[in-house]
């Protein structure tokens, strides 16, 4: 009898509707795998319907607060439920990306130097001499990130706005020229390094990331080998420092004029569209979406 998976997605975070759209991604190619799947779109209730479902995996395709914040992994622990992706320690590390970077950098990993700081505080001065970059500490998909460019007399006024909805503390960091690079980790191994590049702009933002056409994607990354190695290495050292488990994806900056690499993040709930960077690297190392998605499931357990 095959496995009954709960694919959880959707929640209450910003990042709502690229969890719904990587949910339904996954459950259908879960489906074609010959998995019965449930799709949840998950509400505070969550613990009442999947306590009805008792599902034998749950499929964690949740983004943002509450989803890749340790939450939500630990209620499924406490319900019994196997689940997909990190446990609650490393979920709720990786958010917090002042907390990963120190973690990150102690074992090794070049981070740039950043600080903690109130969105009220960056609004008033410059926290940093610019260019730099303010991110919210623990949103992913690029939400409410801002870069302060080189030259710029005040600092951005839009992270004080009353309706600002990530959060009050931000970490501002050195902004870091050159190429857009990430590099998934599964079952210990790298499947490689991708080189985005925004199709509209310098960044690559929520937009880029998640609208058709938005970005374009260059799998493997034409860069030198021994840089590409190192990105590898370095992707591989955050997963294991972190706890990751399953797939994991970090990103980082790279610089060719100064031979400067950067890692920027880790995130544990890594994006599962259909533009999304993790089944391309998949694709890329022999793997396709359903096999990707099933070894998952395979690979969910508790205790994570």
């Amino acid at each position: 009898m095959s496995k009954h998976v709960a694919v959880l997605m959707g929640g209450w975070s910003v990042e709502r509707e690229v969890s719904l759209n990587s949910g339904a991604g996954c459950a259908a190619a879960l489906e074609q795998a010959g998995f019965r799947v449930t799709r949840v779109d998950v509400q505070r209730d969550v613990a009442a319907v999947l306590d009805k479902l008792r599902p034998d995996v749950a499929f964690n395709g949740l983004h943002g607060r509450f989803g890749e914040d340790g939450t939500i992994q630990g209620l499924l622990e406490i319900m019994g439920i196997p689940y997909t992706h990190s446990g609650v320690l490393a979920s709720a590390l990786a958010i917090r990306k002042d907390k990963a970077k120190m973690v990150v950098a102690a074992a090794g990993v070049p981070v740039a130097h950043g600080v903690n700081v109130s969105r009220f505080e960056a609004a008033k001065r410059h926290v940093l001499q610019p260019p730099y970059v303010l991110k919210p500490i623990d949103e992913g998909s690029s939400v409410g990130v801002v870069i302060v460019k080189k030259g710029r007399e005040h600092p951005p006024q839009e992270i004080a706005r009353p309706d600002w909805p990530c959060g009050d503390m931000l970490l501002a960091e050195n902004f870091i020229a050159g190429r857009e690079l990430t590099c998934a980790v599964m079952d210990g191994k790298s499947l490689g390094v991708t080189e985005i590049r925004a199709a509209t702009g310098e960044f690559y933002d929520y937009d880029a990331k998640y609208a058709k056409g938005g970005s374009f994607h260059i799998c493997p990354a034409q860069i030198l080998p021994n840089i590409y190695q190192r990105i590898e290495e370095c992707a591989l050292t955050a997963h294991q420092a972190i706890g990751c488990r399953g797939v994991s994806r970090s990103d980082f900056r790279y610089d060719d004029e100064t031979d400067t690499l950067v890692w920027l993040e880790v995130n544990t709930q890594p994006g599962m569209t259909e533009t999304s960077l993790v089944p391309e690297l998949a694709a890329h190392a022999g793997m396709n979406f359903s096999e990707l998605v099933t070894w998952m499931v395979e690979d969910a357990s508790l205790n994570r």
